[in-house]
């Protein structure tokens, strides 16, 4: 191969590293801010001034400052979510499961930043898509998590594993909308685990 096509190519490589580097820097960036924030206000410069690049990148690889608010939520509520597999595997029995998961889900910090970035794809449509692919992927590890859990301790569902994910994130994620509206209440309210139909034998 010609050496100058090689040098080329390779300028390429790490040019493509470089790129996807700092997009990941910039949602984790903001994902850090906005919870140190608690879902308040962040401005392009300050973002930027955090992850140590220009202002001018932030809408270069996210179009908007409101894109990379909904990456860097649902980047948190995927981090939440490991901690809640843990839980969700040291349960000893399908009751304890469904009890732990609600009320660990439910104290989840991210999911107050997700219900702004839900509020902000209905306000935007733009965001729409955003918002509707980091959906999936939650919905999609859920179900596979729940699959991984259940097969391994012979527990059932009263439905398909899939609909299980996301009737429980649904409920979970409007309910975070409806606080974030004002709607009065607190957890003890709401019957998270009820919007599960995970059992065993015992």
């Amino acid at each position: 191969m010609d050496r100058g096509r090689t040098d080329e190519r390779r300028t390429a490589e790490r040019s493509l590293d470089r790129g996807r580097a700092t997009h990941r820097r910039l949602i984790e960036v903001t994902a850090r801010l906005s919870a140190e924030r608690q879902g308040g206000e962040l401005s392009v410069a300050e973002i930027a001034a955090a992850a140590q690049v220009f202002p001018s990148q932030v809408t270069y690889y996210f179009g908007s400052k409101d894109s990379l608010v909904v990456h860097a939520a649902f980047l948190a509520l995927l981090h939440d979510t490991r901690r809640i597999e843990r839980i969700g595997r040291a349960a000893a029995d399908a009751a304890t499961f469904r009890r732990n998961i609600a009320r660990a889900v439910l104290a989840l910090p991210a999911l107050p930043l997700v219900a702004r970035a839900l509020a902000m794809g209905i306000a935007r449509p733009e965001l729409a898509e955003v918002v509707d692919q980091h959906i999936q992927l939650l919905f999609r590890q859920s179900e596979r998590f729940t699959r991984q859990l259940v097969e391994s301790r012979g527990w059932r569902a009263d439905r398909p594993l899939d609909v299980e994910a996301r009737t429980f994130w649904s409920t979970a994620l409007g309910a975070a909308l409806l606080a974030r509206a004002g709607a009065h209440g607190t957890s003890t309210d709401l019957d998270l685990a009820g919007a599960l139909t995970i059992r065993d034998d015992g």
